[in-house]
């Protein structure tokens, strides 16, 4: 067994793919794994290298032959949270170039319903950050958002606050990954890395809507009812794990108070 090992963006992972394939080992003699897993006996391993050119390569492959929808389910697939998707995402190609456009209607096939599993979670938290972020203006006029999603979305996140908010200057900062979707007023957003100190310190910068947020703060208690409050409702409405970045749910500081 001839085991790759990736790195964790979809570009490193379609380089897996790329690599895999065209070593002509045969698909059951060679398995994708992410960087930091345990080491086998008896197993061969190789350290895969990103280039934009061998990502090209799968993904017009994935366009040419299959269609955009595909494409556009497996690259979600890649920003799955599951340690194992870059496996995952080879099996259901293997079975989708020779299966064709309509594969993803076999949910009955495993490598399918693996790939169908991890779009759904994917999705289901994409959701609920729409609706769950929260941004707050530092000093310098930029609206900040801090996030920590499970699942890699903040490049799905962009568009849609680029859409809303096309004449702010806005920062995603993904604080799990260390990376930030930038926005600049007027103009377009882009990834960027975010794990240089300076950042750290822009990111903890103080801002200029503390009486604001207090205001929401008071607004969110005042407008609960005591009579009829239901944690577990709630929870299952606003899971915990999103709640540290809300501002309604933040602890105020003795400055705001």
């Amino acid at each position: 067994m001839t085991v790759f090992i990736c790195g964790s963006e979809p570009e490193d992972i379609f380089c897996g793919i790329y690599d895999a394939w065209m070593s002509r080992l045969g698909h059951e003699n060679v398995r994708l794994e992410p960087a930091g897993c345990d080491r086998e006996l008896f197993c061969r391993y190789r350290e895969v290298k990103t280039s934009a050119e061998k990502a090209k390569k799968v993904t017009d492959s994935i366009r040419r032959k299959l269609s955009e929808q595909l494409y556009e389910t497996v690259y979600r697939a890649a920003l799955s949270r599951d340690p194992f998707r870059c496996d995952k995402i080879y099996r259901f190609l293997i079975y989708a170039f020779a299966a064709g456009p309509s594969v993803l209607e076999r949910l009955q096939i495993p490598a399918v319903h693996q790939l169908f599993s991890m779009n759904r979670r994917l999705n289901r938290e994409y959701d609920h950050m729409r609706g769950f972020t929260r941004f707050s203006q530092t000093e310098e006029g930029i609206l900040l958002a801090k996030i920590e999603p499970e699942n890699d979305i903040t490049v799905l996140l962009a568009p849609h606050f680029a859409d809303r908010m096309p004449l702010e200057s806005w920062m995603i900062y993904d604080c799990r990954r260390r990376k930030a979707a930038v926005h600049q007023s007027g103009g377009p957003w882009v990834m960027v890395r975010a794990d240089a100190s300076e950042w750290e310190q822009r990111l903890h910068a103080g801002t200029d809507e503390k009486q604001y947020e207090e205001l929401w703060r008071t607004f969110h208690r005042a407008a609960a009812i005591e009579a009829r409050e239901n944690l577990r409702c709630q929870q299952n409405l606003l899971p915990l794990r999103y709640r540290p970045y809300m501002t309604e749910f933040t602890q105020a500081t003795p400055e705001s108070v």
